[in-house]
């Protein structure tokens, strides 16, 4: 049975109403239960994170009786006023976010996290079961539509950014949709063949809405490609650097939170420290001003698992060596230069897949999460664990510097 707990305020939701009310009724849990007609049933608690509270009580707190069971043997609704036995019941429970949900109901849940899908799961999930379901919906005849696989990976490449499959869902039920309406307009009594391929679905979708931009924006030095989580899965997160003329001081911008600039204060100070061993002049900052920008600023961003990223985009830009354009990275960074562990392996993996990415550095305590990804992602990215700060720049920059005047030639310019 499945219980929708989103916008849910009312602990009598959970409890149930006192016979003193009028309209009194049980709990949505017993009665989940005697719609089962099982003692033993499976229930749903779907969107526990969407849990609010108000001056009818919190549900919150009256699912910790609820989810324990050394505690929901003797389980009370206000409704029957006699303890009933939930401990042979199965809950589980959704969540976006484990951030909402208090420290106590956390501790009673299991906590299962299930990571963005593949590109082959996606193209596999778009033939097997979107693609068929879309067609049946929009009474196109079978036979008559064939997609090729070239063409829905495009669609997952180019049309969506997602960890599910919904807005691959929503891009086949336009190109379906636009499908139908040749066909409409064929000549009637004849059936045309429809056959999709990759060059086809600029003419049905429009112009692709997301490009790799890893190579495009890397090209110069003072750019580093990291790896964020999210709440829908990993993504790629860029660290730009510049430098100018002034008296010394590191401007900080791209909505970053407190955690985030730390990290890149740390990275100044670690690269300062470390002048002369990475061969950039100890006086840099005597005449010089520094500004590091994480793009999209209208996403807040926070975590110390940008802390590799900031480090080596520093590095990069102080020292003329470019970033390899297939490399991303991830993991958090002490004073002293060490690499320390950070969470969100898989989902981060999976997003430098979906981007391209040919090679992840990763915090060398993380090795053991890789067992987490999928075999066929494992072996089309070549991982890189790092213990240190000097072991992350000999993997992720390149060892030609450029001389200066080959920065202002790759700098980009405005024009007119």
């Amino acid at each position: 049975m499945r219980i929708a707990l989103g916008g849910v305020r009312d602990e009598a939701e959970i409890r149930g109403h006192r016979r003193t009310y009028v309209g009194a009724l049980p709990g949505r849990l017993l009665h989940a239960l005697k719609k089962a007609g099982k003692k033993n049933a499976v229930v749903l608690l779907d969107e526990i994170d969407k849990l609010g509270n108000s001056w009818m009580g919190s549900p919150d707190a009256a699912l910790l009786e609820v989810l324990d069971p050394e505690q929901n043997k003797n389980f009370t609704d206000h409704y029957l006023e006699l303890p009933f036995d939930l401990s042979e019941v199965l809950f589980i429970c959704t969540a976006n976010s484990l951030d909402t949900i208090s420290a106590p109901l956390r501790d009673r849940l299991e906590v299962i996290e299930l990571s963005g899908y593949t590109l082959e799961e996606k193209l596999h999930i778009a033939k097997d079961h979107l693609l068929p379901k879309q067609i049946k919906d929009h009474a196109i005849a079978t036979g008559t539509l064939t997609v090729t696989d070239d063409s829905i990976k495009t669609i997952i490449r180019e049309y969506t950014r997602e960890a599910g499959v919904r807005q691959l869902g929503r891009e086949l039920t336009k190109l379906c949709r636009a499908l139908t309406l040749e066909i409409a307009r064929a000549d009637e009594g004849k059936s045309p063949r429809l056959h999709i391929d990759a060059s086809d679905l600029h003419k049905y979708l429009g112009k692709p809405k997301f490009q790799s931009e890893v190579a495009e924006r890397t090209a110069v030095p003072g750019v580093a490609t990291g790896l964020a989580w999210t709440p829908v899965g990993g993504d790629i997160l860029f660290v730009e650097t510049s430098r100018m003329p002034g008296k010394g001081s590191l401007e900080i911008t791209g909505q970053l939170g407190d955690v985030m600039k730390e990290s890149a204060r740390a990275a100044l100070t670690y690269v300062r420290s470390n002048a002369n061993q990475l061969g950039v002049d100890v006086n840099f900052l005597d005449r010089q001003d520094l500004h590091i920008h994480v793009p999209a600023g209208a996403v807040p961003k926070d975590g110390p698992s940008a802390g590799v990223t900031m480090f080596t985009a520093l590095t990069s830009l102080l020292t003329g060596r470019r970033v390899r354009n297939d490399t991303a990275m991830t993991g958090e960074c002490t004073l002293r230069g060490r690499v320390l562990p950070v969470g969100g392996i898989k989902s981060k993996v999976l997003a430098a897949h979906r981007a391209g990415i040919k090679r992840v550095v990763l915090p060398h305590r993380n090795a053991r999460d890789i067992e987490d990804v999928p075999e066929d992602v494992r072996q089309q990215i070549e991982f890189i664990f790092a213990e240190d700060m000097r072991q992350v720049l000999d993997a992720a920059l390149e060892p030609v510097v450029l001389p200066p005047e080959s920065l202002a030639a790759d700098s980009p310019r405005a024009e007119a």
